[in-house]
């Protein structure tokens, strides 16, 4: 599992971008199944990565610390029951906004960040991928042979201020360029944790899942920068390919409505692992229309959904709306919330039971 720092989907050559700052990954697309309309239930790394990793919606206005104490069924700890050796390593430093005490309940046989990988300092305030995924290679490498094993990759690489130890491929003429240049600078070292694995013996037998946790934004709204403040699609909307021997053979494409807090269940479907859990998500395997939800507390509070074409952000104090139709207006320029008042309606009922809902523990 490779879970790409502040990767929104709408800078990538797969889903639409008019350059390619990932190659690798989409010379890895055209074997995988590609999920065009992929959410993050928060743009936030911490709090996002709860989230996946238990399916579970993260609570508004709970700290990390708070979010990892509560009920969960960590996948880690799914996987290691059914014979699963596994690991993390995080090129960035787990003493983040929490990040130490979500990562610790998470069942995983080995932690290491950048303080335990060591390598040169030069990507944003953590290590080098390159030692990242050697460290990773020589855990594998360590196991008995055919023995399963689950590992997550945590690349810094893309996260603000989007430093890179050499020059990229994009001419800087701003931020936006220089974080095209830290998406590539990742996209080489999945590169190597790829050929690493060929070369192992081991591609062919493994299954990948990488995700985005959450975008980034550079101005496409206004006060929008960064990730936390706002749920546009620059900000939620995140790539999510999953390549399964034997299985993905040549380019899928599903245009059908999904959250990252899916991507567990559907981890332990294709591994035909019986999910037990008590999850809020879903397999992805399984056709079904279903809404996407997420939420931000980080400075105004925002709910939202994805409803097929349809779009609603709600912002709590103000409690105002807007609906947008992003096939017709993938930018979400045009609210057309006074169109459909009753729909508008609907929405806020259901977001705000669900919201409550997440806060009080209860499944929404």
């Amino acid at each position: 599992m490779i879970v790409l720092e502040s990767t929104a989907a709408q800078y990538l050559k797969p889903y639409g971008a008019a350059s390619d700052p990932m190659p690798n990954l989409t010379r890895l697309s055209a074997n995988a199944l590609l999920f065009a309309n992929t959410y993050a239930a928060y743009p936030e790394s911490i709090k996002g990565l709860w989230s996946t990793l238990c399916s579970k919606f993260p609570a508004f206005g709970m700290s990390a610390e708070e979010q990892a104490r509560r009920p969960c069924v960590p996948l880690a700890s799914r996987l290691a029951s059914h014979g699963y050796r596994t690991a993390l390593f995080h090129s960035g430093r787990f003493a983040y906004l929490g990040m130490d005490a979500v990562v610790a309940r998470q069942g995983f046989d080995t932690l290491e960040d950048a303080g335990a990988i060591g390598g040169n300092i030069h990507s944003s305030f953590g290590v080098d991928e390159s030692a990242t995924v050697q460290r990773t290679l020589r855990w594998v490498d360590a196991l008995q042979a055919r023995q399963p094993f689950f590992v997550a990759y945590l690349p810094i690489a893309g996260h603000h201020p989007y430093a890179t130890p050499a020059p990229g491929p994009y001419p800087v003429r701003g931020e936006s360029d220089q974080y095209l240049n830290a998406l590539a600078y990742a996209d080489a070292s999945i590169a190597g944790l790829l050929d690493g694995l060929r070369a192992r013996g081991l591609y062919d037998r493994t299954m990948f899942v990488i995700f985005g946790d959450h975008g980034e934004a550079f101005g496409q709204h206004a006060g929008n920068a960064g990730h936390t403040f706002f749920l546009y699609d620059e900000n939620v909307r995140v790539p999510l390919l999953i390549v399964i021997p034997g299985v993905t053979n040549g380019a899928l494409r599903s245009s059908a409505v999904a959250s990252l807090v899916d991507v567990a269940p559907t981890i332990l479907d294709a591994l035909a692992v019986p999910d037990d859990r008590a999850a809020d998500g879903v397999s992805l395997l399984e056709r079904r229309d279903r809404m996407a939800l997420f939420l931000t507390d980080y400075s105004l509070g925002w709910l939202g959904l994805r409803d097929g074409c349809l779009k609603y952000l709600y912002e709590i104090d103000a409690q105002r709306s807007k609906l947008f139709d992003v096939c017709a207006d993938p930018g979400e320029q045009h609210d057309v919330s006074a169109r459909d008042l009753d729909r508008v309606a609907r929405y806020r009922d259901q977001i705000e039971q669900w919201s409550a809902a997440t806060r009080s523990g209860q499944r929404p």
